[in-house]
């Protein structure tokens, strides 16, 4: 199996545990990215989330398949938030270097990562158990 086959078949077996911990009921769109700039990038994207659209795009090329599923996580936080409302609250500057200058995105950035990076956690630990 190669590597992208393999973080396809992670995503397809994560997603269910995602969403049920999560609470959404919106179905998220998902894009696996292959850019070869990017991966050789040191500083390059890893993911984003588009509220518009309801969707994910995920770099996959030259990564771990357990970082993708981080990335993957920390996103399906934000398809949360966007999903209670969140994104329609925000105001001011959501361009690059939000987080510094954007103090309520920066808390949604907060949660994405504390509960994105938990959440792959306990699947994992699940996973390794059975």
């Amino acid at each position: 199996m190669n590597n992208l086959s393999l973080v396809k078949d992670l995503i397809r077996q994560f997603y269910p545990f995602a969403k049920q911990r999560f609470g959404f009921k919106k179905p998220v769109r998902l894009f696996l990215k292959q850019d070869s700039c990017n991966a050789e990038n040191p500083l390059g994207k890893t993911a984003h989330y588009d509220p518009q659209n309801s969707s994910i795009t995920l770099y996959t090329m030259g990564r771990h398949p357990k970082d993708i599923l981080r990335s993957f996580s920390h996103e399906l936080v934000h398809h949360r938030q966007n999903c209670e409302g969140c994104f329609d609250k925000i105001q001011g500057d959501m361009g690059e270097g939000y987080f510094l200058r954007n103090e309520e995105l920066r808390k949604l950035e907060e949660d994405a990562y504390l509960h994105g990076n938990l959440c792959l956690r306990e699947w994992e630990d699940r996973k390794k158990e059975k």
